[in-house]
């Protein structure tokens, strides 16, 4: 069995930046800090991860009771922000995730920064959701290279098969998507619909890169199934 794991942000979707403007709210909210997050590095990054960057540079403290606030506030006001923004399903996907969903010996699942709750809110607002019982999300870890075990491990309880690296494909637009899929020795597929060019995310060598999901062919063939 062939397991593909998806990244959210720039793979996946398009929010229009509603998860930065739900942190914004978020550090007004809970701690009374309003501005932009321009010196916090976000793209690729794990949402525990960009909590900590926050706090750091606003000098929070770093407590399991503040990153519940700074959550709990920030999930409160994601729904808000994706209905403030033109925020899409990328080009082609849905088309993509509905054709994996149908081929046997193929199974789907998330591999993401975004901590579950967040991606579940991301993921039903376009209808996608039902397309991942499983993954693995910031609550697992702030690394993101630490997140590829807790995916396997969860899909194969689900699918009572025993996943290694080997069976993996995991889709992203980052490099830190490339470099979180080769720590479990899994294939890696690029797709350069984020804010990465397809020449910057080469240098990170993935096994194969997309412009985008407009023509799927290439991925499937990668995968065997065309």
């Amino acid at each position: 069995m062939r397991l593909i794991l998806w990244d959210i942000d720039g793979t996946l979707i398009t929010s229009a930046r509603a998860g930065e403007r739900a942190l914004i709210r978020a550090l007004k909210s809970e701690f009374s800090i309003e501005g932009p997050l321009e010196r916090v590095e976000l793209a690729g990054r794990t949402d525990r991860y960009i909590a900590e960057q926050i706090f750091a540079l606003h000098s929070i403290e770093n407590t399991h009771d503040n990153i519940h606030r700074f959550f709990e506030a920030y999930l409160g006001f994601l729904g808000e922000e994706l209905h403030n923004g033109p925020a899409v399903t990328l080009p082609g996907v849905t088309e993509v995730l509905e054709r994996l969903a149908g081929s046997d010996g193929v199974a789907q699942g998330l591999l993401t920064g975004n901590i579950a709750r967040g991606a579940q809110i991301k993921l039903e607002h376009f209808d996608v959701w039902h397309y991942f019982p499983y993954g693995a999300f910031a609550d697992d870890s702030a690394i993101r290279n630490e997140l590829g075990p807790h995916a396997l491990r969860r899909a194969s309880e689900f699918h009572d098969f025993g996943f290694s690296g080997a069976d993996v494909v995991v889709v992203g637009d980052t490099p830190y998507d490339i470099e979180c899929g080769k720590a479990i020795g899994a294939a890696t597929v690029a797709v350069a619909t984020g804010q990465f060019s397809a020449e910057r995310l080469l240098a990170h060598n993935p096994d194969l890169i997309l412009r985008d999901f407009r023509n799927p062919r290439p991925f499937y063939q990668f995968l065997g199934l065309d």
